[in-house]
């Protein structure tokens, strides 16, 4: 058979911005998990899922009681039924977003069902709110770096331009709403706000009251959308999920993938609005959220996994403290910049100790990230090239056990790195 050529050109049938796209990178991508490593990169909860289990990692059973009152429901996954598309809806799943957010602390207002959007991981909801709200190759976001680097993989999928507004650095990455409100009004093609609260890789919460001079903003039409994945590492009363009761363009997103430990199923909310919430949910998949995810969410927000989370939190929170106190100890370690909200640590490299003036460095916090991986299996996460992020590590709090082995190998890699970098001045 003659060979004949084909037409087909993927550089030219494929999108521009599609082409150029720059994926979402994260530290498994270079290092994968071997089921030796520890693994302090990617802010899981170290503790576990937050599900009542036993010590064979089996759900308990609840009371009999309980289960008649509705306060605990086992896990229900009906195996059988899988050859059946789940519920598009999920209203029992959304009520119990609701009941775990409304606190009357932020609103005298209930939110319902009417007021959630549920996305397979936070991330689906980033994408939907810019195809909901932004037209390709027009609109614009606005991000405040240093930031998560999905909203900014979203855009570039769906070809939208970002505006950035840099959190202030000398004021423990605070949020600028003077500038972001000057940036709104010099330009109304910006449709969405993405305000990372707490930050990442910060860990700073942002203050309601700056948010609140972005909503409160005379002109601009336009959404504020804030990202709470780490909410529940904050002081209580921190999440602002009830507060969109109180603003008709404020979307609240959270995720069960850190505080209750489930990065595994994949799910994410996002309160708003009830005609944003309807839009939302109009564009989505029609069975985004699969069956066993929804038992999985539901058994999550039940009493008694409930106080598996705020336990597993309260460990974690401690080993916080404890790395807050003794990661200074080691030599070649700077500050820890940004906050103090999150289940990560913001932590500066040195050229050298702090007394012989060391200062942060690209060059040794990268060796120290790529030798504790590669010769010692604690995998941690390079941020050295985000705005304001000289130098830094980002540090998942692990277990006792984890932040035990982090500690003893961080100290013989640190100064091998420094000395390496002593020698080549």
């Amino acid at each position: 058979m003659a060979s004949q050529t084909s037409p087909f050109d993927l550089d030219k049938c494929a999108r521009p911005n599609i082409l150029a796209l720059q994926p979402y990178r994260c530290a498994r991508d270079d290092y994968k998990d071997d089921g030796t490593n520890i693994l302090l990169d990617a802010n899981e909860n170290a503790y576990g899922p937050s599900l009542a289990l036993d010590g064979q990692g089996k759900l308990l059973r609840s009371s009999r009681s309980a289960a008649e009152a509705g306060q605990d429901k086992d896990l229900d996954i009906d195996l059988l039924g899988l050859n059946r598309y789940p519920d598009p809806h999920q209203p029992e799943l959304k009520q119990l977003f609701c009941n775990l957010r409304n606190k009357k602390v932020h609103t005298h207002h209930d939110i319902t069902p009417a007021n959630l959007f549920l996305g397979v991981g936070s991330d689906e909801v980033i994408d939907a709110l810019i195809r909901c709200f932004c037209r390709p190759g027009v609109d614009k976001i606005l991000t405040c770096p240093p930031t998560y680097g999905m909203y900014a993989v979203s855009a570039q999928v769906n070809d939208i331009e970002i505006v950035h507004v840099p959190l202030n650095v000398s004021d423990n990455f605070s949020l600028r709403p003077a500038a972001i409100a000057s940036a709104l009004s010099q330009d109304s093609t910006i449709k969405l706000v993405y305000i990372c609260t707490p930050g990442n890789p910060t860990a700073s919460l942002i203050s309601k009251s700056s948010i609140e001079q972005i909503l409160a903003h005379p002109t601009w039409n336009g959404i504020v959308v804030l990202d709470e994945a780490y909410i529940d590492f904050s002081p209580p009363g921190s999440s602002l999920a009830e507060w969109v009761a109180e603003f008709p363009n404020l979307v609240v997103m959270q995720t069960l993938s850190k505080a209750f430990g489930l990065a595994g199923i994949r799910l994410g909310a996002a309160f708003t609005s009830p005609p944003i919430a309807r839009l939302l949910n109009a564009l989505k998949a029609p069975y985004n959220i699969s069956s066993p995810a929804a038992a999985l969410a539901t058994a999550a927000l039940s009493p008694r996994s409930l106080a598996v989370m705020q336990h597993n939190r309260a460990q974690i929170l401690l080993q916080r403290d404890r790395l807050l106190r003794e990661l200074p100890e080691v030599a070649g370690i700077g500050r820890s910049i940004g906050g103090q909200d999150s289940n990560f640590l913001l932590v500066e490299i040195l050229s050298a100790p702090r007394d012989a003036g060391g200062v942060p460095d690209n060059t040794v916090a990268l060796k120290v990230y790529q030798r504790l991986a590669e010769t010692r299996g604690v995998v941690v996460r390079f941020r050295g090239k985000e705005a304001g992020c000289l130098g830094c590590l980002r540090i998942t709090v692990g277990t006792e056990q984890e932040v035990d082995r982090l500690l003893a190998e961080l100290w013989p890699v640190l100064a091998e790195a420094m000395a390496e970098a002593s020698a080549s001045v």
